[in-house]
């Protein structure tokens, strides 16, 4: 037995030792401060250009009441399950305004945009049903079509002809489910959805759409990627997130009425884990009301992609076809990408690279994300050491 438990040990240190070799080793970061456009990293001050808090509301005063003020009526903890007695009169409030935020007849709140990930589409497939989805999804989206009964079949990155072809020779009859993120999280471009939604009406399929990084930041009213295409379809069944532009923590499923009531009953994450805290749902009640009332800070956001990304392309980087506030910079390897990242670190600006196997072997890059909070000042001394530190790598 103790030389069993030695024997994987070593494994262990043998893994961490090829992982270290093929610069793809992975060690998390202190940060001692909130999720600002300024963070304290190892006590010192460092810009931060990797966050998802894209309109800054993960530190805005309307959220921090609200959850205090949550925090005063109901406590710190849930206590248990939804289905239990942890469904407080306040999930109710929320899953009203996030069906009518995202036009929708209902919604229903996981405790992760993960969970909700894997536990909606392995209640939803069963064995003889069919699965095609995007190549660069999210990892939570391919978990979920791996945990499901249903027969996954993969397309090519927004390859709507492929997709065609998959739909066209399936078997007869056979329930089918197109899944895709809206906003692909580690390109930063949109979905077809148009095109995906004129296929799957075609075909009678439905789409499971994560629209995680497109909720409070695409659109005229900011509801994500059908409000940017102004699309409004019962086939399509939107997954997002509070953790995002939201700037709080949770997940959830919008769709048909019908939907919710399945879920609550066959979604696994949802029946067996612990609900929210009230303050997290109070957070993104009020996270909504910003969203909803004007636009200022969305319209900000834009603003700084746009700056960025006009100057980062007038520089020469390649921006892995970035059509959102997610601006990748291409790099290639896995040592150039941390040598850039630890580089930008030294001159104060904090950046992880991103390796495999989050992105295709290769295609390591450094995944830069705005905040509406950002100043000009800011992004411009980003751009300097950019400059400096790709053409020191020849980059550009």
């Amino acid at each position: 037995m103790a030389a069993s438990k030695r024997k994987k040990m070593f494994h262990f240190q043998e893994q961490i030792e090829h992982l270290q070799g093929q610069h793809l080793f992975r060690s998390l970061l202190p940060i001692g401060s909130e999720q600002s456009t300024i963070i304290d990293y190892d006590g010192r001050k460092c810009l931060l250009f990797c966050s998802n808090n894209y309109l800054g509301l993960a530190n805005h005063p309307a959220l921090k009441m609200a959850a205090t003020s949550a925090i005063e009526s109901w406590g710190v903890g849930a206590g248990a399950s939804r289905l239990i007695s942890g469904n407080f009169n306040i999930n109710r409030s929320l899953e009203l305004r996030l069906a009518q935020f995202k036009q929708t007849e209902s919604a229903l709140v996981f405790t992760s945009g993960y969970t909700a990930n894997i536990g909606a589409i392995a209640a939803l497939m069963e064995k003889t049903d069919l699965i095609l989805a995007d190549r660069r999804n999210h990892a939570s989206l391919v978990d979920g079509c791996r945990l499901s009964k249903g027969k996954f079949r993969i397309y090519r990155h927004k390859d709507t002809d492929q997709l065609r072809r998959l739909l066209s020779s399936r078997k007869e009859n056979q329930n089918t489910l197109i899944v895709t993120d809206g906003v692909f999280s580690m390109d930063g471009d949109i979905a077809p959805l148009p095109e995906i939604l004129r296929l799957a009406e075609q075909f009678d399929a439905f789409i499971y759409l994560d629209d995680a990084h497109g909720t409070g930041v695409l659109g005229p009213r900011g509801r994500g990627t059908c409000d940017h295409f102004q699309l409004r379809s019962n086939r399509i069944i939107q997954m997002g997130t509070f953790s995002k532009a939201l700037g709080g923590f949770g997940g959830f499923v919008a769709g048909c009425e019908l939907l919710v009531k399945y879920l609550i009953n066959k979604a696994r994450p949802f029946i067996y884990t612990t609900a929210l805290p009230p303050s997290v749902l109070a957070s993104a009640l009020a996270s909504l009301d910003i969203v909803e009332k004007d636009s200022i800070l969305r319209d900000q956001l834009w603003k700084n992609r746009d700056y960025l990304f006009h100057s980062l392309t007038q520089l020469g980087f390649s921006l892995c076809g970035s059509e959102t506030p997610i601006i990748p910079l291409h790099i290639g390897s896995s040592e150039k990408a941390l040598l850039f990242s630890q580089k930008l670190l030294q001159g104060g600006i904090f950046i992880p690279a991103i390796r495999p196997p989050t992105v295709p072997p290769g295609t390591s890059r450094l995944r830069i994300t705005l905040m509406a909070t950002h100043t000009r000042e800011q992004i411009d001394f980003l751009l300097l050491l950019l400059e400096k530190i790709g053409r020191e790598l020849r980059l550009i």
